[in-house]
């Protein structure tokens, strides 16, 4: 009864007119000013530094203009880098998205015991990213590394292999990494979207006689496409953001191998001190981010209306 009252009060207290839509904007001022902190002001004072002559500890020296965007966008190491982040980008996700849905559904089909092994799969996922980075060094390292040692007493190889040193290698090391840590993540997310779909739906595929391909391709696919595109949407923004692995693995190389735009970025403000140029790169990175990702909302959106077209 109190808790009504207090209701009344503030709804009286709104009123009409003005004086209920100074309340209106009294309730989001909370989340404008969450916003200009975390995303206007950071997005201005980024752009502001991309469009001047700025050095770590010495902002805004003289205004450049577009002159940093220019050395950027002729930059080919940094070109190659913005490719190389989106390849690894889209190619890591499509891969953990399917290991991660083949993992979900497997639990899903242990009714009893799927939740608890959920939760033990979870453990790379809890691990620091610089830890799993130096396991996996350890793991990979020529000289005392597990994988070689396994593969030297099998008799598979007769010398170390540098995995981390190998051009082709080096990449595949850090995806398997890269794999080990995220594919869980996607796997929780698979799971809880497969225990939200309707049970009877599956039943009713059962009766008619539907196997497990058939309901599998023509039921669970077609109910899980929104869930599925916002699940990629998702990691293929982490994934674009991949720094910790490269930093702990192979510091960008061997040579620029392993350079991703992220890892140049870093590189050209906190080593090379050129904080303009980096921001330049940074502006660059984002729209390349927006271009890659805008076809995946567009199909997510695009799902969700389908389906709810069809409920």
């Amino acid at each position: 009864m109190a808790f009504a009252a207090t209701l009344g009060t503030i709804g009286s207290l709104r009123g009409t007119g003005p004086r209920r839509l100074s309340w209106r904007f009294l309730w989001i001022t909370p989340l404008v000013a969450a916003l200009t902190i975390t995303t206007v002001y950071p997005g201005i004072f980024l752009i502001a530094l991309a469009l001047s002559d700025s050095r770590l500890g010495r902002p805004f020296r003289a205004f450049s203009g577009l002159k940093n965007l220019a050395a950027s966008l002729g930059d080919p190491l940094f070109l190659v880098a913005l490719a190389r982040s989106a390849g690894y980008a889209v190619t890591s996700s499509v891969v953990q998205l399917m290991l991660g849905l083949a993992i979900a559904l497997l639990l899903s089909s242990l009714v009893k015991s799927g939740r608890f092994l959920m939760s033990f799969i979870l453990l790379p996922l809890m691990t620091p990213p610089i830890m799993v980075g130096i396991a996996w060094k350890l793991i990979l390292a020529p000289a005392g590394g597990l994988l070689n040692g396994i593969l030297t007493n099998l008799g598979v190889t007769d010398a170390p292999i540098s995995f981390l040193g190998t051009a082709g290698l080096s990449w595949l090391s850090i995806g398997v990494a890269d794999v080990w840590q995220w594919t869980p993540f996607i796997a929780i997310l698979c799971f809880a979207s497969i225990a939200s779909l309707p049970a009877d739906v599956f039943e009713a595929a059962a009766i008619d006689g539907a196997g497990t391909w058939q309901t599998f391709r023509r039921i669970l696919l077609p109910l899980l496409a929104p869930q599925l595109a916002a699940i990629f949407l998702l990691r293929l923004v982490i994934a674009f953001k991949i720094f910790d692995l490269i930093y702990v693995l192979t510091f960008g190389g061997p040579g620029f191998h392993t350079t991703t735009a992220s890892f140049h970025i870093w590189r050209r403000a906190l080593e090379q001190f050129d904080v303009g140029r980096a921001a330049a790169e940074t502006l660059i990175f984002t729209l390349v981010v927006g271009a890659v990702t805008l076809p995946v909302v567009w199909l997510a959106k695009r799902t969700a209306a389908a389906e709810a077209g069809h409920a």
